[in-house]
């Protein structure tokens, strides 16, 4: 028996494109050449794995099993591929995922950081919403990715950078009708029909709903706002509340002047931002490396943020 890394990568896009033509063309291969590589591997294997239909394929239990196998190997194989690569630590190239409420506040900090500690290190950064990073994660796109944590995945190794709490933002007229309501601010009490939230899929609009007992449902979502900036300039304008995370506070007060915020009480709601990379990725060093230039990154915002808004004042 002769499989291929080939034969195994071709199998690999014929599964996920259920369509030979889409896999081809995803393999910049022709639909004919990329057949023969399938059929070569079935009859290697002895078992039948895909069933052609007119206009799809359908994998045979045969066929899921290999697939299994086969994303496993690949994985194992883009390891060893990168393991030259690190064998000085942080240093090379890397590329990195950040979620849309960390990317604007902790990349602009943690660059210059980056730079002092090897200038010739070639930094990528992709900023998407966590689905997607975890996605391109496991497909090999992104050496690691900062997002909110735990993932819940076990194919994933995670490093904790930084506890990020949950700031209540709005016009200083919004939030001083809510002083005095009680003797503290609980995100439990807020309106719903005065939060406003992002668009589903940022995990921040639902961790928010989550410490807030709500549903979706319940708040005003129309707007569809797509970014904490947008958020932050609407209830600057007075329509609504939102939650800020710290780590923008510096950020987002100094782009919206008027925009006023106070702190829930104890126990204040949070997130903790980690740093994750594929469990099978080689590490010499870099991971950790890497993990304390963004801890130390996101600490300086933290800091500015309690000096600005202490806690408990």
């Amino acid at each position: 028996m002769n499989i291929t890394f080939r034969q195994l990568s071709y199998f690999i896009a014929l599964a996920e494109a259920r369509n030979f033509g889409r896999a081809a063309a995803q393999m910049h291969v022709s639909q004919p050449a990329l057949s023969v590589q399938i059929k070569e591997l079935e009859a290697q294997l002895g078992a039948q794995l895909v069933e052609r239909q007119p206009r799809k394929i359908v994998l045979t239990p045969a066929g899921h099993e290999l697939l299994r196998h086969a994303r496993r190997i690949m994985e194992e194989m883009r390891a060893l591929q990168l393991s030259a690569r690190w064998q000085k630590g942080l240093a090379g190239k890397l590329t990195l995922g950040v979620i849309p409420t960390v990317a604007p506040y902790l990349i602009p900090v943690a660059l210059p950081l980056l730079r002092t500690r090897d200038t010739s290190l070639e930094l990528g950064v992709r900023e998407a919403r966590t689905e997607r990073l975890l996605n391109d994660l496991g497909e090999g796109l992104l050496d690691a990715a900062v997002i909110a944590i735990p993932s819940h995945m076990d194919h994933l190794v995670e490093e904790a950078l930084f506890e990020d709490r949950f700031l209540l933002a709005g016009s200083e007229a919004q939030l001083s009708a809510l002083d005095g309501q009680t003797e503290g601010l609980k995100p439990t009490e807020l309106n719903p029909d005065r939060l406003l939230l992002l668009e589903e899929g940022h995990c921040l609009a639902d961790q928010a709903l989550e410490v807030c007992a709500l549903k979706r449902s319940q708040t005003r979502v129309d707007l569809g706002a797509s970014s904490l900036a947008t958020l932050c300039g609407l209830v600057a304008e007075g329509f609504g509340l939102t939650f800020l995370p710290e780590i923008g506070l510096k950020s987002e007060t100094a782009s919206t002047g008027h925009l006023a915020i106070r702190r829930f009480e104890e126990p204040q709601p949070r997130r903790t931002i980690g740093l994750v990379r594929r469990r099978l990725s080689r590490d010499d060093g870099w991971f950790r490396d890497l993990a304390e230039i963004l801890r130390e990154a996101g600490e300086s915002l933290l800091d500015q943020a309690r000096r600005a808004s202490p806690p408990g004042a």
